[in-house]
């Protein structure tokens, strides 16, 4: 399966992207870690055949996934390379151990695409913690008071899981709902997306299930 291979960041200096310039004769190029427009864009803009495969960190396939979205592209398919094994994405895709392998010539498949009321994507895990308010998760109201840490992952079903982490005396409590969409209103909290924090402490906060899957190679 033909690719457009992207290197971000300290990826290009890793053994795996090596591995994929040998193994793929399809076009290679290494671009910034959490790229903007300028370094994705015109590369996606010209393919019109084949499929995406990103090698780097959580927060840049987030970057990369949110130009597709941005530029109307999300019909590519996109497989991943993480540099980190403990991926939050490598384990929601449920890659293989050879990701390169995987991510040249696995199966297509589809993924809900969460996003935030900020303009931003969420691919992997998303995370407030420590948190005072409300939150709501479609009609259910998991949370009212003070929590440890609201944890959100994209679920391959209904859109998006969110764990909520109580301590407690002996041992944390943990409650897990799913749902279409998550919001959070009470005590400003730094969102974190993918492993980036966001830039301002904000007292309400959404994530929610984009209209159209993520097509991913896995």
């Amino acid at each position: 399966m033909a690719a457009l291979m992207l290197g971000c960041g300290r990826a290009v200096t890793t053994a795996e992207w090596r591995n994929m310039a040998a193994r793929s004769g399809s076009a290679a190029h290494e671009i910034p870690a959490t790229p903007d427009r300028s370094d994705v864009d015109p590369l996606v803009n010209g393919l019109t055949d084949g499929h995406l495969v990103v090698h780097g960190s959580d927060a840049d396939l987030a970057a990369i996934v949110l130009r597709l979205l941005r530029t109307d592209r999300l019909e590519l398919p996109v497989g991943y390379v993480p540099v980190d094994p403990r991926s939050p994405v490598a384990r929601l895709w449920k890659l293989p151990s050879d990701t390169v392998a995987a991510a040249l010539d696995g199966q297509p498949d589809t993924m809900p695409l969460v996003r935030d009321d900020a303009g931003g994507v969420l691919i992997g895990l998303g995370v407030l913690e420590p948190a005072r308010g409300t939150v709501y998760v479609d009609d259910a109201i998991p949370l009212r008071g003070a929590t440890a840490r609201i944890a959100v992952t994209p679920d391959p079903e209904l859109g998006l899981r969110v764990r909520v982490v109580r301590k407690g005396l002996l041992r944390n409590r943990t409650s897990t709902h799913v749902g279409r969409a998550v919001q959070f209103g009470g005590e400003p909290v730094a969102p974190v997306r993918d492993g980036v924090t966001h830039p301002r402490s904000l007292n309400r906060w959404t994530w929610y299930r984009h209209t159209e899957d993520l097509r991913i190679v896995r």
